[in-house]
């Protein structure tokens, strides 16, 4: 195969990673909370109830970010039913996963847990804009939020929390574009509404940080028209528009999913675009950022199809959307990883839903394990190694034909300079069947040795960790990748994630 080219020189460079591009997402979906991060009396669990083998894990994957309560969930959510003693808390439908939420797991569970994950570990709270509007928000922000000498903040001190929980970062509803969005709106009605609450919530602290909702996807019809809506009325209130994207392997196309990530820095490009439009007519000199707060690999079209339901079993933390990820899914939630990397310069939040057992990198059985999905390691590698400017990278690749995206690049990576002048090349080889030799040009980097080559790929593709082979799939270190006279070398296998670190 025509080997692969590009060149790297720090004068060239896209933007400063923000740590939170390394987010994650907690819903109330499925097992994500309970026996997911939670499970009183798992032989695991600590005295809050919170299962430490987990807690291991999500420090070991290197999450920044967590977005709670969701999602859809937040569109039916009561805040005031997750607070208090934890007997005395409502039971109630959840609409938007046809479940029963018993609330033992709540906000102050959910701080207490972000304590425990450590300080990397950022309060990332939706509002509920669905059925609920200011005045709930402003009292939840009251409550989470103000130090003491009020009902709501005295309450939460009265419930056991002192101090205030310092949520800066919050969502403005989620996916009110969409129809299946319990209080679903048109552009017009979210816009002022998210707006009214935006501009009340700056009245109790004016440096907050608020994402407004975008389009739940580019292929919703109201894209851009959506964006261009909403951010006329809350431009100058809010700091980030949202994007929410997953991919799956539909009718077979395994060319066109091992492409995703063309689609994924398409719908960046395009937000960005309309975002610096709608500026650009209200001649502001601010800037609105992207928190791309929902990104996966999600097999939908699986859930859809099991989604009729009994219309009087309502169950409690049922077994929901339990993707169990592939090799050939690894490779494109890498690519994924590289799509979001490669525009660092705008998308500054960043949320891969979900964190546990709800297609998610951690997995947990009832009273028993916990393991790493094959989508575990991309990202573990690429919080770890993926901080400091992003370098500007253009491939000369060869190229293969695709049915949804036209010719992609067999080629997909970015490159990330660390303060001490390292440097981490991630990359991915779509090539199902051949490998693709490598050259990288290194200009006035002051790099002499490859400190290590991982890859992981498999064989077999459909390779996978499960309950009972939890250590299938793993990253392993290839030798044979050479730096010599200011080039790099390299040969990536056929279909693989490979993260080539050099000093």
């Amino acid at each position: 195969m025509r080997t692969a080219r590009f060149a790297l020189d720090p004068a060239f460079t896209v933007g400063e990673v923000d740590p939170r591009l390394f987010g994650s997402f907690v819903e109330h979906l499925g097992r994500c909370v309970y026996t997911g991060v939670f499970e009183p009396g798992h032989p695991a669990a600590d005295e809050a109830g919170l299962r430490t083998d987990v807690l291991d894990l999500v420090r070991e994957l290197g999450v920044t970010a967590i977005r709670y309560p969701g999602g859809n969930f937040v569109s039916g959510y009561k805040w005031e039913d997750s607070v208090g003693p934890v007997d005395e808390r409502p039971r109630r439908l959840d609409l938007a996963w046809r479940s029963t939420e018993t609330n033992r797991f709540g906000l102050s569970e959910y701080v207490a847990f972000l304590k425990k994950v450590g300080p990397q570990a950022e309060p990332m709270v939706a509002v509920n804009l669905g059925t609920r509007g200011v005045a709930e928000a402003l009292e939840l922000q009251e409550y989470a939020n103000h130090p003491s000498g009020t009902a709501l903040s005295d309450l939460r001190a009265a419930h056991g929390d002192k101090d205030p929980f310092g949520i800066r970062l919050w969502c403005l509803g989620n996916e009110m574009d969409g129809p299946w969005q319990t209080g679903h709106k048109t552009a017009e009605e979210y816009g002022r509404l998210a707006a009214e609450t935006a501009r009340a919530m700056r009245q109790i602290d004016p440096s907050v940080e608020l994402v407004a909702c975008g389009s739940s996807g580019q292929s919703m019809s109201t894209f851009a028209e959506w964006e261009a809506t909403v951010l006329a009325e809350t431009y100058d209130l809010v700091d980030h528009i949202s994007l929410h994207a997953y991919y799956e392997p539909l009718d077979g196309d395994v060319d066109s999913f091992l492409a995703s990530a063309v689609d994924m820095e398409s719908f960046i490009e395009n937000v960005v675009a309309t975002c610096d439009h709608v500026g650009a007519k209200l001649k502001s000199k601010k800037r609105i950022n992207l928190s791309f707060d929902e990104w996966n690999v999600w097999y939908l079209s699986r859930h859809e199809e099991s989604a009729l339901a009994d219309p009087l079993d309502w169950p409690e933390a049922p077994r929901l959307l339990e993707d169990n990820y592939s090799v050939l899914d690894a490779v494109v939630f890498g690519s994924l990883l590289i799509a979001l990397l490669r525009h660092a310069d705008r998308v500054t939040v960043a949320c891969l839903a979900q964190l546990v057992n709800v297609i998610a990198p951690i997995m947990t059985e009832p009273g028993g394990a916990s393991w790493r999905q094959t989508t575990f390691f991309p990202f573990a590698q690429a919080a770890r190694y993926g901080r400091g400017q992003v370098l500007d990278v253009r491939v000369d690749s060869p190229r293969y034909e695709t049915k949804k995206y036209g010719e992609a690049d067999l080629l997909h990576a970015t490159a990330v300079r660390a303060d001490d002048g390292t440097v981490t090349v991630f990359a991915v080889n779509r090539s199902r069947t051949e490998p693709l030799p490598l050259e990288v040009a290194l200009n006035g980097l002051e790099l002499t040795s490859v400190v290590e080559h991982s890859v992981l790929t498999d064989t077999d593709p459909d390779a996978r960790n499960t309950l009972d082979d939890q250590e299938r799939v793993a990253p392993r270190t290839v030798s044979g990748t050479a730096l010599q006279d200011g080039t790099l070398t390299a040969a990536l296998a056929p279909l693989s994630w490979n993260v080539i670190r050099l000093a």
